[in-house]
């Protein structure tokens, strides 16, 4: 299995970005993704997450209103839309699967992790 996070760049305040997670190895109906950031000297921070199957999310608050997931499911690949970016939103953005749980949109525990995506959002 494997996890390719990818579309991290560097933008200005109030730009946007998308960023693609593809996943291999797996099907995405039944999988939970989430997508987590995490900056220098601060906790990894879950923002997002997706059941594939129904397509229910959750959103942090912190990125409510202005960040978006999706999932192509005939892709197997799941998107975070991210808009209205400001300089707070730079991190190493990581995504992760965790197998559906019933009940759960986001899943418990998860097993699989793509490699860090940097995005950078100057002032």
């Amino acid at each position: 299995v494997q996890l390719q996070a990818s579309g991290g760049g560097l933008v200005q305040t109030g730009g946007s970005l998308r960023l693609p997670c593809a996943a291999s190895g797996l099907t995405l109906d039944y999988y939970a993704i989430a997508w987590f950031r995490q900056a220098p000297g601060k906790e990894r921070e879950g923002l997002s997450c997706i059941r594939s199957s129904d397509g229910s999310t959750v959103y942090a608050e912190s990125v409510k209103g202005r960040f978006t997931i999706s999932a192509d499911n005939a892709k197997n690949t799941v998107y975070l839309q991210m808009n209205s970016l400001k300089p707070e939103d730079t991190a190493a953005y990581l995504c992760a699967a965790a197998p559906s749980v019933h009940g759960m949109i986001c899943g418990s525990e998860y097993d699989y992790w793509g490699q860090g995506t940097q995005v950078t959002v100057s002032s």
